[in-house]
């Protein structure tokens, strides 16, 4: 349900900002569910480093709100322990290249235990990060590595775009009986404000939302890289009259199959944009699963538009990093002219 037909519905909203709704989300579980409790570096009388936890602290108590030592590791093994007995933990990474500590936590035994367990045990935890660049910060604090975790079975993998999806999704995943790995986009944390209901509702974890219908060529992407994508969709039609569709993935793993071919199946050309590194990012999965479900329409080259294969670089290089709407308008051009 789009925000504005939650208005239509008669559902009170709120304007917010991605990061307000991620913390409103919390909020909302956290009254709803005395199971789930918050655990991380400064999210309790600091509110967070991006005050995503703002006011949780207050609310609910240091027993729900944890402030932990800077221990990834431990902090992802203790949320193990505690989803086995009976609660909801949501821990936070403060950025997503401080998750390598807590990576074999997460690989070895959050996304194996169901399996491990032949369906015994399940771990309900949601490992919440702020990913991508943009923002001038240092080493480490400016990953896109969602292919690293997309790779792993027994993975749920989030990245929202917008305010609306940010709380939907995310209840979502807090209810989800599996780990989910939950990519809030910092970049676009407080770029814009959007209605967003104040009652508890969920959005899909297994749908995208086809944010620009169009017939010329279809453009997948999610997180930050939605916005360009749209600017350069927008840009192209008014310049070249090229139709461009705009799907956000919102859900990176498992893939919304039927909508990413669907899409492509009307259009015969596609675009991949991420700013992760472009060698075995999740945009080489999405193109061969749409030469394995449907080659027969394709009329160009798959176009990946993505961060290059070297580390983030600092400060003002960041811009020619990322994929920006004219290098995205570049690469769309590039395979409608094939």
């Amino acid at each position: 349900m789009s925000s504005t037909a939650s208005a239509q519905t008669g559902q009170k909203a709120q304007s917010l900002t991605l990061v307000e709704a991620i913390q409103d989300g919390l909020y909302t579980e956290m009254s709803q569910d005395d199971s789930v409790v918050v655990l991380g570096e400064d999210v309790g009388k600091n509110g967070g480093v991006f005050r995503a936890t703002d006011q949780l602290y207050e609310e609910f108590g240091e027993d729900r709100v944890i402030d932990t030592p800077l221990a990834e590791a431990g902090i992802i093994g203790a949320s193990i322990g505690l989803a086995q007995t009976g609660m909801k933990p949501v821990p936070e990474m403060q950025f997503m290249g401080f998750m390598y500590p807590a990576f074999d936590q997460i690989v070895s035994h959050a996304a194996r235990l169901r399996s491990r367990s032949q369906g015994q045990y399940s771990v309900p935890m949601v490992i919440r990060a702020p990913y991508g660049g943009g923002i001038r910060a240092p080493e480490h604090h400016s990953e896109s590595k969602e292919a690293f975790f997309v790779h792993e079975p027994g993975l749920k993998v989030v990245s929202p775009s917008t305010p609306y999806d940010a709380k939907g999704l995310l209840a979502a995943s807090i209810r989800d009986p599996d780990p989910v790995i939950f990519l809030e986009p910092k970049l676009i944390y407080r770029a814009f404000r959007e209605d967003v209901p104040t009652k508890p509702y969920q959005v899909s974890l297994n749908e995208a939302a086809i944010r620009r219908e169009g017939s010329d060529i279809s453009v997948y992407t999610w997180g930050a890289m939605t916005r360009p994508a749209l600017i350069a969709a927008e840009n192209l039609s008014q310049s070249h009259g090229i139709d461009v569709e705009v799907i956000d993935l919102r859900t990176l793993s498992p893939l919304d199959i039927e909508t990413i071919t669907d899409s492509f199946k009307k259009t015969g050309r596609a675009a991949i944009v991420h700013e992760a590194p472009k060698t075995g990012g999740l945009g080489a999965e999405i193109a061969t699963t749409i030469q394995e479900e449907a080659l027969v329409h394709q009329e160009a080259p798959i176009k990946r538009i993505a961060g290059f294969d070297a580390p983030m670089p600092l400060h003002s290089l960041e811009d020619y990093y990322l994929p920006q709407a004219v290098r995205i308008q570049d690469g769309i051009r590039e395979t409608v002219d094939f």
